[in-house]
């Protein structure tokens, strides 16, 4: 399998089309859920909650754009805190801010603030900063990347409603294609375990079926992921179907059953270090 190449405005567009159609998608099913208050496919959460989630994170995604104002001192926790600890907050907080009377119309809410965003950011560059206190301090994510992670946001908790309303719902392999190639570079990086990563040395290749292809280096507590990278020798190569792993990483399929599917295998010099990339990039 060899290095793929990409357009990274071409592969934007594509995303935000993506986006804007799984948002139609999400809108319709949630429209028709029966009842709200069933349990989701995530701990704790409610369909409803699942969806008023998604209508904040569109929301906070999309403030820097659209005008709105947005509180962050009294949203996210103070300090430098592990962002697994931060968005944990944000995540606990984001679902009470629909309100009831909301909630009943939570479809075309997620589909509205969806669509904001995509206008309010038509025609620019992919690697516009975009905000994202939630995620650290003055951290700003290209905007690719915020476009990617709101996309992989739609097509997971998309699953997790449709779990708890027993509807079907996909995720295609191309659509998880462009959220792996446009959101992962950034946020695993950000999403990396610290402690767990000090004094830690791994390089993986992970080759996405159909691509893209990222080299994700793991060195002493902080970590690099590329995309097209130079040929270099890798401790461990993950080769995966494009759906498996996303879901794989967003911990809604178990990695062993993907496994024993043959959706995903491990080679390389090291081939059981694979099971330490999910240990130390954590998905909050």
């Amino acid at each position: 399998m060899g290095t793929t190449t990409f357009d990274p405005v071409t592969e934007h567009e594509r995303t935000r089309g993506v986006l804007s159609a799984a948002l139609q998608r999400l809108a319709r099913m949630l429209g028709e859920v029966p009842d709200l208050d069933a349990a989701a496919g995530v701990p704790d959460w409610t369909v409803g909650d699942v969806g008023a989630h998604l209508a904040a994170g569109y929301l906070a995604y999309g403030a820097a754009f659209t005008g709105e104002s947005m509180d962050w001192e009294v949203v996210v926790p103070p300090g430098d805190r592990p962002l697994g600890e931060r968005v944990a907050a944000v995540n606990a907080l984001s679902v009470s801010l629909v309100g009831a009377a909301e909630r009943a119309r939570l479809g075309e809410i997620v589909a509205e603030r969806g669509e904001a965003f995509l206008r309010a950011t038509k025609g620019l560059a992919p690697d516009t900063p975009v905000p994202a206190p939630w995620l650290g301090p003055g951290v700003t994510v290209p905007l690719a990347a915020a476009t990617g992670t709101l996309l992989g946001e739609c097509l997971v908790h998309g699953l997790d409603i449709a779990r708890g309303a027993r509807r079907p719902w996909q995720v295609d392999p191309d659509e998880a294609r462009l959220v792996i190639g446009q959101s992962m570079p950034t946020m695993m990086p950000l999403a990396l375990n610290r402690e767990r990563a000090r004094g830690v040395r791994i390089s993986f290749d992970l080759a996405v079926k159909g691509g893209p292809r990222l080299a994700v280096v793991v060195d002493d507590g902080t970590a690099t992921v590329t995309r097209d990278a130079p040929p270099r020798r890798y401790d461990c190569r993950i080769t995966a179907e494009p759906t498996a792993f996303l879901l794989v990483s967003f911990r809604r399929v178990p990695l062993w059953k993907v496994i024993v599917a043959g959706r995903m295998r491990a080679g390389g010099r090291r081939p059981w270090l694979a099971s330490q990339l999910s240990r130390l990039v954590a998905t909050p």
